[in-house]
C-alpha cells in the first residue's frame, strides 16, 4: 500500500522536439509542459528507429534483439499479415515484476509486440488491456490500412467492434475510469497513444486549430495537441483522486516523426470500407527535429531521439533538466528502485540502467558509453561524438557520422577516418554476438 503507482504515458511518432517544453513554440502542449515543470526533462533520451524496439526495449529494460524483435512484428491475430515473428514469450516484462509483487496491471493502446495468441499484453503481465496489436489503426474504423487491411480492437483477447466511435476517446476513457476504481491499490498503467500517429486525425477540439501554420506542420500539430489533451486527461483524474503526489508519471516516446506518404489506399474492397485513393499517411513529415537531421526509420539523431521526462512529485526534483544519455531501457531499473523492488532473481539480465543518480545530479556520469540500435539489416552504434550507420540493405552502405559539427551528422567521415570505423565496426560486431543476433 506504500508504494507508489506507476502511470507510462508513450507516444507514437512525436519529433525530437515536439513540445513547447522543448522549443516547439508553435505548439499548444500545456500537459506535456506540466509534466516537465513538475519534473525531470531529458535532453538526450533515445527509443529506437521504430515501434516495435522501443516499446520492447521499455517493457523488458534490454535490447529487443534479445527477445527476438528484429523486424515487424505479427499484427493480425487472424494472419492476414503473414507475420510471424512475436517477442519471446519467456521475456520479463515490468508488468510481470510489479503484478508479482502486488500491482495491478494494465495497458490502454498499442502493444505492437505480437499478435499471436500466447504473446499478447495478458501473457506478458497485464491483467487488463484495450487496444490494437499492430502498428497504427485508422481512429474510426479501427482496421490497420496497409495492403488489404484488418480489424484490430481488442477487449482483453476478445475482438470487439465500435466502428464510428474515437479510439483515443475509447483508450482515455478506460484509462480514467481505471484509475477511479483502483484507487486503493498500486498499480502499473502503460498508456500507449495511437497519436501523433497517422492517420493524423485529431478530436474535434483541435480539427481546425493551426489554421495559420503550412502543411504538413498544421496537421501534423493537430495530432500532437490531440494527445497533450489525452495526457492531460490522465494528469487529471490522477490530481482528483488525490493519486498524483503518491505517482510515478513517466513519459516518451517510441521514435521520431514520420515523413511516410503515398498515394493511400490502393486496392478495391478494402476491409475499412475507405475506397482506393483514401490517404491516411503523414504528408511527408511535420516534426520539428531543429539542429538534427533524421526521422522515423532512420539511426540519425531525429529518427532516435525523442521527448521523455519523470516527474514524481516530493521525489524527482522539479522543473529541472537533464543533458545526459538516458534510453527507453532505463524506465525498468529505475521503475523498480523507486518502487523499493528488486529484479527476480530468474529474471534475465538489463541493458538499462537505473536513471536516480542522473536525476538526482545534473553532473552525474551516464552509464551508456557506447549506444547499439539495429533493425532489419540495418544498425548504428554510437561511441561519444562518433556514430557509424549502417542503412538497411544489401550493399555494405556504412556512414560515419559526428554529432558535434555545426551541422550534426550532416557530413560523412567515413572515409577519413578509418580508424573510427574500425573500432566502431568492431564494437557493433561484440554487441551482436552478445545478443545473439543471426
Amino acid at each position: 500500500a506504500d508504494r507508489p503507482n506507476v502511470v507510462i504515458l508513450f507516444t507514437d511518432d512525436q519529433g525530437t522536439l515536439d513540445a513547447n517544453c522543448y522549443g516547439s513554440n508553435d505548439l499548444q502542449t500545456p500537459n506535456i509542459d506540466r509534466l516537465a515543470v513538475s519534473g525531470v526533462r531529458f535532453t538526450q533520451a533515445y527509443a529506437h528507429a521504430v515501434c516495435c524496439p522501443s516499446r520492447a526495449a521499455l517493457l523488458t529494460g534490454r535490447h529487443p534483439q534479445r527477445g527476438g524483435v528484429t523486424n515487424w512484428t505479427q499484427g493480425d491475430r487472424h494472419g492476414s499479415d503473414h507475420g510471424n515473428l512475436n517477442m519471446a514469450a519467456e521475456e520479463v516484462t515490468l508488468a510481470e515484476v510489479l503484478r508479482s509483487n502486488g500491482y495491478r496491471t494494465a495497458l490502454f493502446g498499442k502493444w505492437h509486440l505480437g499478435a499471436k495468441p500466447g504473446h499478447g499484453p495478458l501473457d506478458q503481465g497485464f491483467e487488463t488491456y484495450f487496444g490494437h496489436l499492430s502498428g497504427f489503426i485508422d481512429n474510426y474504423r479501427h482496421c490497420f490500412l496497409h495492403g488489404r487491411g484488418y480489424h484490430d480492437l481488442y477487449d482483453g483477447n476478445t475482438e470487439i467492434f465500435r466502428r464510428d466511435e474515437y479510439y483515443p476517446d475509447l483508450m482515455i476513457e478506460r484509462a480514467v475510469e481505471y484509475i477511479e476504481s483502483n484507487q486503493h491499490s498500486p498499480f502499473l498503467m502503460m498508456v500507449a497513444f495511437n497519436l501523433p500517429h497517422y492517420p493524423e486525425q485529431p478530436i474535434s477540439k483541435f480539427k481546425d486549430a493551426y489554421a495559420d501554420l503550412p502543411m504538413p506542420r498544421q496537421s501534423y500539430a493537430r495530432v500532437i495537441s490531440s494527445v497533450d489533451d489525452h495526457i492531460g486527461r490522465v494528469l487529471n483524474k490522477l490530481d482528483e483522486t488525490g493519486l498524483r503526489k503518491d505517482t510515478i508519471v513517466i513519459m516518451m516516446c517510441d521514435n521520431g516523426h514520420s515523413t511516410e506518404t503515398n498515394a493511400g489506399i490502393r486496392v478495391k474492397d478494402h476491409v475499412s470500407g475507405y475506397p482506393v485513393g483514401h490517404y491516411y499517411l503523414a504528408h511527408g513529415g511535420g516534426g520539428n527535429t531543429g539542429k538534427w537531421i533524421g526521422h522515423k526509420g532512420q539511426f540519425l539523431e531525429g529518427g532516435i531521439r525523442v521527448p521523455a521526462m519523470i516527474s514524481y512529485p516530493g521525489t524527482v526534483p522539479a522543473g529541472e533538466s537533464r543533458d545526459q544519455i538516458v534510453t527507453a531501457m532505463d524506465w525498468f531499473p529505475t521503475v523498480l528502485e523507486l518502487c523499493g523492488i528488486k529484479p527476480p532473481a530468474n529474471a534475465p539480465g538489463l541493458d538499462g540502467h537505473s536513471l536516480l543518480k542522473v536525476i538526482a545530479n545534473s553532473e552525474a556520469a551516464s552509464d551508456h558509453k557506447v549506444l547499439h540500435f539495429a533493425w532489419a539489416t540495418g544498425w548504428a552504434v554510437r561511441k561519444g561524438e562518433w556514430k557509424l550507420i549502417r542503412e538497411k540493405g544489401q550493399a555494405d552502405n556504412r556512414t560515419l557520422r559526428r554529432l558535434t559539427d555545426p551541422e550534426p551528422e550532416v557530413r560523412n567521415y567515413f572515409t577519413e577516418r578509418s580508424e573510427i570505423v574500425a573500432e566502431l565496426t568492431e564494437l557493433h560486431r561484440a554487441w551482436e554476438e552478445s545478443v545473439h543476433v543471426k
